[in-house]
């Protein structure tokens, strides 16, 4: 079973929200090892008329191919077989990572703001672009959208320990259309997440370790949602000669208090 499962015999020794007093139960002062975050800026951003040059292709057999034509059944990556042949059919495209690369940083400190920076960058996001071709064969492309970012972030004094700068993105597309020279031109909406991080050891209150439950197996046991139900059934609490419909479920198309 899971920290969470239902079925779990010891709530109080997993992770969760805490009841009473939260410095019930520390045990000692523990020090780990973790990225601290120092500072973070999000922007969300449409691009529009973006072009995105595919690198790499693969031939996608999917069940659920959207064309009209027929498609061959399972969902297997496998390399392409032949080149795809035009016309080329636009389906979708998402990021493929959370992790985007930084590349051309400048991070130049303010004079008038000593803790700042002005941090310049390229993101770029690496993205999975799905089209099919006039055979009906599916395709996965893989490809890059390159988003320039110019932002304030609070930048730690130097140490021995230096920081770093982390970018975290998503992306997905709206629309698109193949251009040729294995390109396509999309509208994409861009989340980018800048970060920045040192690694450091970091001295926290700790409850003790874990104690891991073992493993629920899953299993189609209808019985069990029946099984956790309370044995007997509870009662409506009346207040002034109302009851409180708070459990009863009603059989008509009216809300609960209906009077059905």
């Amino acid at each position: 079973m899971s920290f969470y499962s239902y079925k779990n015999a010891n709530p109080a020794c997993c992770p969760g929200n805490i009841s009473g007093n939260a410095l019930d139960g520390l045990q000692e002062k523990v020090c780990v090892q973790v990225k601290r975050v120092y500072d973070s800026a999000l922007q969300q951003q449409q691009l529009d008329n973006v072009i995105v040059t595919i690198t790499s292709f693969a031939q996608v057999n999917s069940g659920n191919c959207s064309c009209s034509c027929s498609c061959q059944d399972g969902s297997e990556t496998i390399p392409p077989t032949s080149a795809p042949v035009p016309p080329i059919t636009f389906e979708s495209c998402r990021s493929s990572t959370t992790e985007a690369a930084i590349r051309n940083l400048t991070v130049d400190r303010l004079c008038d703001r000593p803790c700042f920076a002005r941090v310049r960058a390229t993101i770029d996001v690496p993205i999975d672009i799905l089209f099919v071709d006039s055979r009906c064969v599916e395709y996965i492309g893989k490809g890059v959208v390159s988003v320039n970012r110019d932002v304030l972030l609070s930048i730690p004094d130097e140490s021995i320990v230096p920081y770093t700068l982390e970018a975290m993105a998503s992306a997905i597309c709206v629309s698109g259309c193949y251009v040729g020279n294995n390109q396509f031109k999309m509208t994409v909406c861009v989340t980018i997440i800048l970060k920045v991080l040192a690694d450091v050891e970091i001295l926290i209150p700790s409850y003790g370790f874990c104690t891991i439950p073992p493993a629920e197996e899953f299993a189609d046991s209808v019985c069990d949602e029946f099984f956790s139900l309370p044995l007997y059934p509870q009662a409506s609490v009346c207040n002034d000669g109302t009851v409180n419909a708070s459990n009863v479920r009603c059989t008509c198309n009216r809300g609960c208090g209906c009077g059905c």
